[in-house]
C-alpha cells in the first residue's frame, strides 16, 4: 500500500464513518502528506514503518522548530491512522502505542470583558450596507458561543426563536440546542426581516441564514475579516478572533456561577476536560481581584 492509497482510504473512513467535518480531514491529509514526504526511502511506506521511524519523523520535526502544539496534533494525526490500519486489518500492531508526544502546557485562551465585548459590537455602524447583518452575526457569535464554521452554515430551519433556540451542528456532524438571548433575538428579527429578505439569494442558499452581497452563504474567511475590523473600529489593542467571541461567551458563564456541565452542552465540548480550562480562566479573574483590592496586596 503507497501512501496516496492509504491517505485516502483513510479519508474515506473518517468521512463516510466517522463524519467528521472537511476542516478535520483537511487537517489529517495535510498532517499524513507531511509524514509521507518526509524521506524518499523505498522502506518509507504506511505499512512498514515501525516505533522508531515515527519518532524520528517527529524528533526532526522538533529540530526545526515545530511548535510542541503542532507536534502533538502530528502525533494525534498518527496515532488515528495507525489505529485505522489495524481496524481494517491491514497491520497486526500498532507502532504508535508508545510514541511519545511532546510535553506541552495547557494554553489559557484570550477573552472579552463584557465592556470589550460592547465595545466591539457598538463599533458596527447600523447605518452602513451589511450594518445590520453584521450586528447579528456577532449578537449570535457571543451569545451563543459559537464556532466559526457553526455559525456560516447556521439555516433558518435551525431558528426556534420563539422558544428562545437554536440547533446547530458541530464537530463531527453533531447536533445541540443552544439558548438564545433576547437582544440576538432582536437583531437577528431586524436583519432577517428587514434585510434578508431584499437579497437576490442564489440558489442552494436559500437556507442559510447569513449572506455575502452576491446572495450566497458566509466564508470563514469573511467572519476573520469582519473580526479584525470591528477591532480596529473599537480602538482595542487586543488580538481578537471570532473564537475570541466564544471563549468570551464561556468564560463570562462560568464566572456568573453556570453549571459547568451545561457550558460543556452549549458548546458541544465532548470532553469537560476541555470545558474546565474556563474555570483556571476564572482563578485569574479571582486572583486579579484580589490583587487589586486586599490591603495587603
Amino acid at each position: 500500500m503507497n501512501w496516496n492509497q492509504a491517505i485516502r482510504d483513510f479519508q474515506n473512513y473518517l468521512k463516510l464513518e466517522r463524519g467528521l467535518a472537511e476542516n478535520t480531514l483537511s487537517s489529517y491529509t495535510l498532517d499524513l502528506e507531511k509524514v509521507s514526504n518526509f524521506s524518499d526511502l523505498d522502506s518509507w511506506k504506511p505499512l512498514r514503518l515501525k516505533l522508531d521511524d515515527l519518532q524520528q519523523f517527529i524528533n526532526a520535526q522538533a529540530k526545526m522548530g515545530i511548535s510542541a502544539r503542532s507536534q502533538a496534533r502530528l502525533v494525534s494525526t498518527l496515532r488515528a491512522f495507525y489505529k485505522y490500519l489495524v481496524l481494517e486489518d491491514y497491520l497486526e500492531e500498532n507502532p504508535t502505542e508508545l510514541l511519545e508526544s511532546p510535553k506541552m502546557g495547557r494554553k489559557l485562551p484570550e477573552f472579552l470583558s463584557p465592556d470589550e465585548v460592547d465595545a466591539l459590537i457598538n463599533s458596527i455602524d447600523l447605518g452602513k450596507a451589511q450594518g445590520h447583518r453584521n450586528k447579528a452575526i456577532f449578537e449570535v457569535l457571543y451569545g451563543c458561543g459559537l464556532r466559526v464554521s457553526e455559525l456560516i452554515n447556521l439555516r433558518i430551519s435551525d431558528l426556534f426563536l420563539k422558544e428562545q433556540i437554536i440547533r446547530v451542528t458541530g464537530k463531527g456532524n453533531k447536533e445541540r440546542l443552544v439558548p438564545i438571548n433576547p437582544i440576538a433575538i432582536k437583531f437577528l428579527n431586524m436583519y432577517l426581516k428587514e434585510v434578508r429578505v431584499h437579497e437576490n439569494i442564489q440558489k442552494g442558499h436559500e437556507d442559510f441564514v447569513f449572506l455575502n452581497r452576491r446572495g450566497k452563504k458566509l466564508t470563514r474567511a469573511m467572519i476573520f475579516t469582519l473580526t479584525r475590523q470591528l477591532a480596529e473600529a473599537a480602538g482595542l489593542s487586543k488580538t481578537v478572533s471570532p473564537h475570541t467571541f466564544r471563549h468570551s461567551f464561556a468564560t463570562h458563564l462560568v464566572e456568573g456561577g453556570a453549571d459547568l456541565r451545561a457550558v460543556q452542552e452549549m458548546l458541544g465540548h465532548e470532553s469537560i476536560t476541555t470545558t474546565e480550562i474556563y474555570t483556571h480562566l476564572d482563578q485569574r479573574s479571582l486572583h486579579k481581584t484580589i490583587m487589586d483590592f486586599h490591603p495587603r496586596s
